[in-house]
């Protein structure tokens, strides 16, 4: 007689936070949808546990609208009634950066940690479109022990079980889907793609058997248990297909040979992880593989025209993380261990949790309604005025600590590198040269230059060029006891040519050029002309660099010689 398996019953929605319609027409979805929920499980009519789609932003949306629900809330989550996480958001593999796919699953961990919970182990990418070969490293560094997958999967849709070996060689057992994807039980058994027409408790009975029969024909380890995935996009719990699944689940039989219950991914993947040597087929490396069947075959398609969809969402979208990761956070680290600069890591925090918000995969693909775009530009924002400041603070304390004196008319320039390799090479920057320092005039003197020099630490002085500059423009000063100052300054934008180590600074030195007396312009400096070691003039009638001299001669012919080829 063939042993009895188990087929795991996983409640869930696949929450899209802002796609067709924008957030907070979704939100009031969700809110309703969770009420139902909660009202289920503390009533006992719903068994539960409930899967909130892999994310604990649900959670959080939720309570923004009733604050007063939280205690209900870590309730729930501490009786393992409410399964958080792993994620904060389902993100877009390919379109953020390692180090986003990383602070998204920390941040969904210490969600669940602060309801009291712990956060699932079950690597949740139901819809994500394709899979970035380092996700199993990343997973198990997590302590996930299993991979929920559809798209972008190499194998047949009725193919269930297969073993996914990352970049570094990290294995992992993946769930793989059917045809219909995450919904297939919902269409299946419950018939939610019929939108008219509502199957009676007998007729989803009989559906219910069919299904469990497919599952176990696909899942081709024997004794590997059955998965019956109940969560499709934004729907609710449906009462009489509950209580049809509570029969089926109550029933016990001589001649059943699968047993249901209501569980969670987790205990899916409890009793998977024996068998996972058994699990023939390996995939390696990023999956990103289009079916090869039609769409009424297999939904798995892959959908790739994202990655160029409202192409300056991704531009904000690296900006703010080269931002964060390159500028704001290792400049406050070091600000933070040399000096008394307490690091800020709340607003650090809130501008990783206003950038995550915009890491949904119908969000940052670029494949949602207007609106739902717009309200990104303002996260974007938010993250990148954070980021902004904190890389302003963290700099300004660090130059303001270094020693030496700073004589009259001088400025001292700190040029950092807070990137772990050093730079070599032109950099511009902008300068704000006091608008009472002396300027000069070139040609018939219609604008006026800030005239200055810059020296480097050994008092060298360096070559720069003058890019652009905007005069006599307000300069705001901040203190704390009085009203913000106002001086004057010259912004002057320059090319320099500097060389910086890793994770360190240069320090510079600007000083104004002194007065020269001249009979038309008596209040100027004289031009600030870089003194190089040799100057192209060689006497009153040649000129001369390392290629070329060139003699005018008094009959008024020119003689060019060529030093390289002697002609």
């Amino acid at each position: 007689m063939p042993s009895l398996r188990q087929a795991y019953y996983v409640l869930s929605t696949h929450w899209d936070r802002e796609w067709y319609q924008p957030l907070m027409d979704y939100r009031w979805r969700l809110v309703r949808l969770l009420d139902e929920v909660f009202d289920g499980l503390e009533s006992g009519e719903l068994r539960g546990p409930f899967t909130c789609d892999g994310q604990a932003i649900l959670l959080e949306d939720y309570l923004e609208v009733n604050p007063a629900s939280k205690k209900r809330v870590e309730r729930l989550v501490q009786q393992g009634k409410l399964i958080v996480g792993p994620w904060y958001v389902l993100p877009d593999e390919f379109l953020v950066s390692g180090e986003a796919l990383v602070r998204n699953l920390r941040l969904g961990h210490r969600i669940t940690k602060a309801f009291g919970g712990q956060a699932s182990r079950a690597g949740w990418v139901c819809d994500l479109f394709g899979h970035i070969s380092q996700l199993p490293q990343i997973f198990q560094g997590f302590g996930l022990r299993g991979v929920f997958a559809f798209r972008g999967v190499p194998f047949s849709p009725y193919q269930r079980l297969f073993r996914w070996r990352g970049a570094d060689g990290t294995e992992l057992p993946v769930y793989r889907f059917g045809a219909g994807g995450y919904v297939d039980y919902a269409c299946k058994v419950r018939r939610a793609h019929e939108t008219d027409r509502f199957p009676d408790a007998g007729e989803i009975a009989v559906h219910l058997e069919e299904f469990i029969e497919e599952e176990a024909a696909a899942t081709g380890v024997e004794a590997a248990p059955l998965l019956l995935f109940d969560g499709g996009d934004h729907m609710a719990w449906d009462r009489t297909h509950y209580k049809a699944l509570i029969q089926r689940m109550n029933r016990v039989e001589a001649d059943d040979r699968v047993r249901v219950s209501h569980s969670s991914l987790d205990d899916y993947l409890q009793e998977l992880c024996p068998h996972v040597a058994s699990i023939p087929d390996v995939a390696s490396g990023e999956l990103r593989e289009p079916t090869r069947l039609t769409s009424d075959e297999d939904q798995g398609y892959l959908i790739s025209g994202y990655a160029s969809s409202r192409v300056g969402l991704k531009q904000a979208n690296a900006r703010c993380q080269s931002l964060l990761t390159s500028f704001a956070e290792p400049l406050a680290t070091m600000a933070s261990l040399l000096t008394p600069f307490a690091y800020p890591h709340g607003f650090i925090d809130l501008a990783w949790r206003w950038l995550l918000q915009n890491h949904p995969h119908d969000s940052i693909c670029g494949c949602s309604v207007d609106q739902v775009h717009e309200d990104m530009n303002y996260r974007f924002s938010m993250c990148r005025q954070i980021a902004e400041r904190v890389t302003d603070e963290a700099a300004r304390t660090l130059a303001a600590a270094i020693t030496g004196d700073i004589a009259d008319g001088e400025l001292r320039l700190v040029i950092f590198n807070p990137r772990p390799r050093p730079f070599s090479g032109i950099t511009e920057l902008t300068l704000e040269i006091p608008a009472d320092w002396l300027s000069f005039v070139e040609s018939l003197g219609y604008e006026a230059q800030p005239a200055f020099r810059i020296f480097d630490a050994s008092g060298s002085e360096l070559a720069y060029q003058r890019l652009d500059q905007k005069l006599n423009r307000v300069r705001k000063r901040l203190r704390a006891t009085t009203f913000p100052a106002a001086p004057r300054v010259n912004r002057v934008s320059i090319a320099l040519d500097v060389a910086v180590p890793a994770g360190g600074y240069q320090t510079l030195v600007i000083r104004s050029q002194p007065r020269q007396s001249y009979a038309v312009w008596p209040a100027m400096a004289a031009p600030t002309r870089h003194p190089r070691q040799s100057t192209l003039k060689r006497d009153h009638c040649s000129l001369e660099n390392e290629y070329l001299i060139v003699e005018a001669l008094p009959g008024g012919t020119v003689t060019i010689h060529d030093k390289r080829t002697g002609h």
